[in-house]
């Protein structure tokens, strides 16, 4: 410390546990100056008073915050800065639940994958691959009792199973070219490796015909939610934007496998309002992601095991705002037909009071049936 009772960099980064050439980064950048700079040599001078921001600073490093949110946290109250650090954490929590499941999708993968040496009848190089999967499904929509016209979309191809909940004065138009894009992926020979890049492409296409279908309307007037899955042969890829939501019920448990893209659902993650509280907020509706101008288009995309046996559930919010989980339970695990479950499920959202469209599919995993010689 120096005779007038500053710090210099060194012993400031000594106390602070940040380098020297952090704290001269820090200073470039506007985040942590220094309190006083020798205007003769140039030194830089810091405050015992700014130990407990370049702490915070260092700590928020830690986290793999990016600068420019650091930046933002320091220059907010306790309570407000606690909100950011909650935030951060929650969309670093939702990116991680993405990376295992396709961390474990590749686990699988790459174990069965051929060696490159040569086998031999009595040294097999690899196990044997997995038994090829079989989609039987059915979708129905439904314009409720209260909306005059349908703008939901669904359908449900051996190769797609797929929900989209268009918004705005063509959101019907919207919802439907979305569908018809991952039609078309369906179309295409599917390996398993490429599935990603299709659905992504698939993604893409639908994305550009919303655009058009909205031509010469405001900015995210019109638009679609979209969640679909894609099937190979062995398995699927998920995609999902918005807040339709793709259910999954296995060995008799139900749950849901996508995250609802809301101004709600982030406010409860981040600890703002509880679970019950968004059920009834005024903005439960407000998209922060769809396949609209203005909107974040980035969906959620993985790979995702399937298992002989499984049962999913794709739908629109006009069908998982209304009727309850147990309900759904009820219906996925009691009725033993794709069709019969649709139309039972699209008749308990109309029986408690039908306030929007309906769209839902109801897809089983099985095996391929024999074919006759």
């Amino acid at each position: 410390m120096s005779g007038t009772g500053w710090l210099t960099i060194g012993a400031f980064a000594r106390l602070t546990r940040l380098s020297p050439k952090a704290l001269r980064l820090y200073d470039g950048l506007g985040l942590l100056p220094p309190a006083r700079v020798d205007p003769t040599n140039g030194y830089r001078y810091y405050s015992s008073d700014q130990v407990e921001r370049a702490r915070l600073v260092a700590w928020l490093r830690r986290l793999g915050m990016p600068l420019a949110l650091i930046r933002r946290v320091c220059a907010l109250d306790g309570p407000a800065a606690a909100g950011e650090v909650r935030a951060f954490m929650a969309r670093v929590e939702a990116d991680l639940v993405a990376r295992r499941d396709l961390a474990g999708f590749l686990v699988d993968h790459l174990s069965r994958r051929e060696p490159t040496v040569t086998s031999t009848p009595s040294n097999p190089s690899h196990p044997p691959a997995p038994p090829p999967l079989e989609v039987r499904a059915a979708a129905l929509t439904d314009p409720g009792l209260v909306r005059d016209r349908n703008q939901d979309a669904a359908c449900a191809d051996p190769r797609v199973i797929a929900v989209a909940d268009g918004f705005g004065p063509r959101g019907g138009p919207a919802s439907a070219v979305a569908i018809e894009a991952l039609r078309h992926a369906g179309t295409e020979g599917i390996r398993e490796g490429d599935l990603l890049n299709i659905l992504q492409d698939a993604v893409d296409r639908a994305r550009e015909a919303v655009r058009e279908a909205a031509s010469g309307s405001a900015p995210r007037a019109i638009g679609t939610t979209l969640t679909a899955m894609l099937w190979s042969d062995t398995g699927p890829a998920l995609v999902h934007i918005g807040d339709s939501r793709a259910h999954l019920l296995r060995d008799g448990e139900l749950r849901l496998i996508t995250r609802d893209h809301t101004v709600v659902r982030a406010m409860v993650e981040e600890g703002r309002i509880t679970a019950e509280e968004a059920e009834s907020h005024p903005q439960r509706s407000l998209l922060v992601k769809a396949l609209a101008d203005g909107a974040d288009p980035a969906p959620d995309l993985r790979l995702h095991e399937a298992r002989t046996g499984d049962r999913y559930l794709l739908c629109s919010d006009g069908l998982s705002t209304v009727v309850p989980e147990a309900e759904l339970h009820r219906v996925l695990a009691g009725v033993p037909e794709p069709k019969d479950a649709v139309r039972e499920l699209v008749g308990l959202a109309n029986a408690a009071g039908g306030p929007d469209n309906i769209a839902c599919v109801v897809a089983d995993v099985r095996k391929p049936r024999a074919r006759a010689a």
